[in-house]
Parts: structure tokens; C-alpha cells; sequence
């Protein structure tokens, strides 16, 4: 396999796995739309600057039928990253999450059902939102799946999650492969369609596909501008425009973050290595970081003197926690994080520190969920 298409390639992940595909001597062509909340009005974004004269660019549309068709012509793989993001936005923009996530995967599907192509392998990018709450264990029952945490609870400033049976707080694990799947959110069901479509047709049309499961990706390169996605991004323009961090519930909520160099490195091996065909695996550093670590870690890194207030909203769809279990990806693909949570959020603020510091639209986002009902 020679030639890649990657949709959603100006991106953050798509324009780090192009570079690195490149270097190793991959024929990269990009199908992206350059979307404005990315990419900017002028849609010349730094991530677009560092791909478009090392790859094939095509400005398109993966709900368009004939965007597919243009793009698809001589590839050898797919790696299908377009997506809408953002489990808060997704939850008050149904229709648009649906029809580009699901419908978009859909003609890509359709296509390579009735068409002649030379495709010999798809990646989706999936998401750890699709698990919802992560695995817990229960000391009277054992291995739990937590049900949605309810508003009464949360009102009350009762955020962990309890077992349904008994009723005991719940003890978080790592979130392996076989966990039950009840996603959260609109963005978390879109994303289930994704990858149960193309692991089914992968299977019915003899094309392996993979399913990467991705945990909270952050690293240079992301938006900072987006207000609707990554807590790394948010705060650090909050703090670099001098503006206080107001954390949700207590503060102690969970997370996994995974260095965009390892989430190329996990995606390449899934590509190139005949054992993640028709597989799933989680992708992520396996160890769960608190909210409260992220903020004060990037206010010491900032030398910011801005407070952090723990203000006990809440926003309805949020899980609690959710770390991964890498087990199954260290074994069969030999995939092993190479950044812990210090070193990556380093390199990550000494990036951030050579961007222009951007306008802070946080407010005018939580606003706007908060007119919709979603933010208590």
C-alpha cells in the first residue's frame, strides 16, 4: 500500500499523521473541507500551511457523493477522520452531527460496495466517547457499568458514580475493548455508527478495517481557537488571556490524555501491520489525569497568576471517568506511549508559547449551552 487518502487530513491528527506518513515515503492525498471553526475564516490555518504542499489536496465534502468519488480514485487505503467533534455542541447540532459522521461514512461504504477501487484497507477514527461512563468495579458486585449520573445527584454535589444495585460509590478502572458500550452523547452515538459500519462492510466486502479508539488527543498543533473542544486548548487561552478557569463539578473528574505523536505512531502500526485487521483497539496512555491536574499544571507552566475556582456546574452528558486499557494494543500491534502526561503537556505549552494568543470565546460557547438547557 502506497497511496493513502485520509479524510479530515488538514486537521489536527490528520495534519500530524500526513507529515509522518510522508517522511516514511506514503503517497498522501487529503479530502477535507477546511472548516471555518478549525481552520479560521480565511481557512489558511498553520495546520493546512504544513500539509498542502506535501500532499495531494482536494477541498471537499464527505457528505458529497462525488467528493468521495474524485478522492478515492488510485488510493490503496482510507483512514476516515472527518468527523464533527465535541460531545457539548453535538448535543444541540443532532442533524448536523448525524448526517456528516453517519451519512458521510455511509457513501464512502456505498462506494466501495458498487464501484471498482483499489482499496485495500480502512481506519476509522473512533472515540472513547462511545463507551460513556469507563469500567468500574464495585466492591459488593464486582465489575459495573455505571448508568448515566442523574441531575438530582449532581445538584446535590454527589458527582461520582454509583453502583445501581447497591448503591456504593464506584472504584474506576481502565476501559478495555469488550466494555460495555452506552455512549453519553450524540457525538458518542454518531461515532458508534462509524465504526460498527465499517468494521460490518469491512468483513462483508473482504476490505480489512480497524477501529481506533481514541482517548483525549492534545499536542502542538491543536486549535486554539475552538471553543467547543480540548481542555488543553481552552485553558490555555483562557489563561494567556489572563481570564480565571471556572472547573466543573469538583474538579475531580477524569481523563485520558494521549500525545498526538503517539496517536501517528498507534494509526501507522494499525496501517501497516496485518494483525489489526478487522480489529478494535483503544488508543490512548493508559493512565486517568484529573481535571485539576490539567489546570494547575498549565497555570505553573503559564507562571499565570489567574484563580481556579471549583464552581460545582455541571453539564448534562458528561461522564465522570474513562482511562484505557492498552493491553490489547501492546500485544498485538506492539504499541507502547512514549509521553507521559509532564512531558507531553510540556512540549505541548512551549508550542503554545510561539502562537499568537487567541480570542477567548469560551464564554459565548458555555452561554450558549447554557440557553439549551445543557449546563446546570
Amino acid at each position: 500500500m502506497k497511496n493513502i487518502l485520509i479524510t479530515g487530513g488538514a486537521g489536527f491528527i490528520g495534519s500530524n499523521l500526513t507529515r509522518k506518513l510522508v517522511e516514511k515515503g506514503f503517497n498522501v492525498t487529503i479530502l477535507d473541507n477546511l472548516s471555518k471553526q478549525i481552520h479560521g475564516e480565511d481557512q489558511n490555518s498553520t495546520l493546512f500551511k504544513s500539509i498542502k504542499d506535501i500532499a495531494t489536496f482536494i477541498k471537499g465534502d464527505v457528505c458529497v457523493k462525488a467528493d468521495w468519488q474524485n478522492a478515492l480514485k488510485g488510493q490503496d487505503a482510507v483512514i476516515h477522520l472527518a468527523a464533527e467533534t465535541g460531545t457539548g455542541q453535538s448535543m444541540y447540532e443532532i442533524e448536523k452531527y448525524n448526517e456528516v459522521n453517519i451519512l458521510g461514512t455511509a457513501h464512502l461504504l456505498d462506494f466501495l460496495a458498487n464501484e471498482k477501487h483499489n482499496i485495500k484497507k480502512m481506519i476509522i477514527a473512533s472515540s472513547r466517547s462511545i463507551y460513556g461512563e469507563g469500567k468500574y468495579i464495585c466492591d459488593n458486585d464486582g465489575v459495573v457499568y455505571p448508568n448515566e449520573r442523574n441531575d438530582k445527584d449532581m445538584a446535590n454535589g454527589n458527582f461520582e458514580s454509583i453502583c445501581s444495585s447497591c448503591g456504593e460509590n464506584l472504584i474506576i478502572t481502565s476501559t478495555d475493548e469488550q466494555s460495555k458500550i452506552h455512549p453519553s452523547s450524540i457525538y458518542g452515538i454518531t461515532k458508534q455508527q462509524q465504526e460498527q459500519m465499517i468494521l460490518l462492510m469491512g468483513k462483508a466486502l473482504n476490505i480489512p478495517a480497524v477501529a481506533l479508539r481514541y482517548q483525549n488527543v492534545y499536542g502542538p498543533g491543536q486549535s486554539l481557537s475552538n471553543p467547543y473542544t480540548g481542555i488543553l486548548s481552552i485553558f490555555s487561552t483562557r489563561l494567556l488571556n489572563g481570564n480565571d478557569i471556572d472547573i466543573y463539578e469538583d474538579g475531580m473528574e477524569s481523563r485520558d490524555f494521549v500525545f498526538i505523536d503517539d496517536v501517528v505512531d498507534a494509526t501507522i502500526l494499525a496501517l501497516e501491520k496485518k494483525e489489526a485487521n478487522h480489529q478494535i483497539f483503544n488508543v490512548g496512555s493508559g493512565i486517568a489525569t484529573t481535571v485539576n491536574e490539567v489546570a494547575n499544571t498549565l497555570k505553573s507552566l503559564y507562571e499565570s497568576e489567574v484563580k481556579i475556582s471549583i464552581s460545582g456546574k455541571y453539564r448534562l452528558g458528561d461522564i465522570r471517568h474513562n482511562y484505557a486499557d492498552l493491553s490489547k494494543i501492546k500485544k498485538a500491534l506492539g504499541f507502547v506511549p512514549k509521553f507521559d502526561f509532564i512531558s507531553g503537556i510540556s512540549k505541548f505549552v512551549a508550542w503554545v508559547k510561539t502562537q499568537e494568543i487567541m480570542e477567548d470565546k469560551y464564554e459565548s460557547s458555555i452561554e450558549e449551552l447554557k440557553q439549551k438547557g445543557l449546563i446546570k
